[in-house]
């Protein structure tokens, strides 16, 4: 994650929304430094919805630097904090020195043995994530040649995270209320219906969109600085990657966005399912994982300044672009 540009807070300032501080946290937070570093000041980092985020500013002997602690607040992700964080852990670990841009584990406590909650400390990546409107074709662009970059990591068998879950299926998809086009709708569970199509299998990041990777640089000339949240890594198609940037791209800037985010990533070396209906597959099935609660998930979007994304708008972004879906490879 990235400093907001909020400034810092007293480290004493920090606690939770469930009453418990965070003394134990800082203690174990500076056992894991080199001796003589202490935390001098926290702050907190936007754009996150699972879990709270805070960057702490440590100084000691060898100088001073910023990293980063993710910690699991909310009961139903503390309860899952086991497997989210010691997934992160591990996919952290295996990502260094790959060239993939993904922070240092310095940490992990993720059954708060040691922490007020179960909590992860890892570097701070330099950037920040980028959802407004300008540059967005040349960020698209970025942003499929790094996931690209990813699925092409070579995985020891004994060392590939778990295989990938489905986010929805035909029988519990929750459908807008009140759909313009409710044709729409019903064609693209009937999509979902059949079976699974067969895939080449890769490493997935599982959640990669914009508000989970970095950029440097302002107006042309952006880089991509940094891919964060790593609790979902799994093993799976590369069309289902592909598919979820593409659902938030639509989301974040409308469809024409989000149908061209896989002609990006296929130009950046990228494979992808060469039937349609393969692929069209995977497109729906994580479309229709936002349906009817993409105004939920845009909060941290909102929260990085997209103010505009109300939920009546992506409700009928989403429908518009699951239309197009249909019409392109149906």
């Amino acid at each position: 994650m990235t400093d907001d540009g909020s400034g810092s807070a007293g480290v004493t300032a920090v606690g939770a929304t469930d009453g418990r501080g965070w003394a134990g946290t800082r203690a174990w937070v500076e056992r894991n430094l080199p001796a003589g570093h202490r935390v001098r000041a926290v702050s907190p980092l936007r754009g996150g919805w699972t879990s709270r985020m805070l960057r702490l500013d440590v100084e000691g002997d060898r100088g001073a630097c910023a990293l980063v602690l993710r910690s699991f607040v909310k009961p139903f992700f503390a309860q899952h904090a086991l497997g989210l964080l010691t997934r992160e852990a591990d996919v952290l670990r295996l990502l260094a020195g790959t060239g993939v841009p993904a922070a240092r584990l310095l940490g992990v406590d993720a059954t708060a043995e040691h922490c007020d909650h179960p909590s992860l400390l890892m570097s701070l990546l330099p950037g920040r994530p980028r959802v407004d409107g300008t540059g967005v074709e040349r960020r698209s662009v970025l942003l499929a040649g790094q996931l690209a970059r990813i699925h092409a990591l070579r995985v020891p068998e004994g060392a590939r995270p778990r295989t990938y879950q489905a986010w929805t299926d035909p029988d519990s998809v929750r459908l807008p209320r009140n759909p313009t086009r409710p044709e729409v709708w019903r064609r693209a569970v009937e999509v979902i219906r059949r079976p699974a199509p067969p895939y080449r299998p890769c490493f997935l990041h599982r959640d990669y969109h914009p508000g989970n990777v970095l950029f440097t640089g302002d107006g042309d000339q952006p880089a991509v600085s940094g891919v964060v949240d790593w609790v979902e890594t799994s093993w799976g198609p590369a069309d289902l990657d592909v598919a979820h940037c593409s659902t938030a791209l639509a989301l974040l800037h409308g469809v024409e966005a989000g149908m061209r985010s896989a002609d990006d990533y296929t130009a950046a070396g990228g494979i992808l399912d060469e039937d349609p209906a393969g692929h069209l597959y995977w497109r729906v099935l994580d479309a229709l994982a936002f349906a009817p609660d993409a105004g939920k998930v845009a909060g941290p979007w909102r929260e990085l300044g997209r103010k505009d994304l109300t939920p009546d708008v992506l409700t009928r972004r989403l429908e518009r672009y699951v239309h197009a879906l249909l019409v392109r490879y149906g």
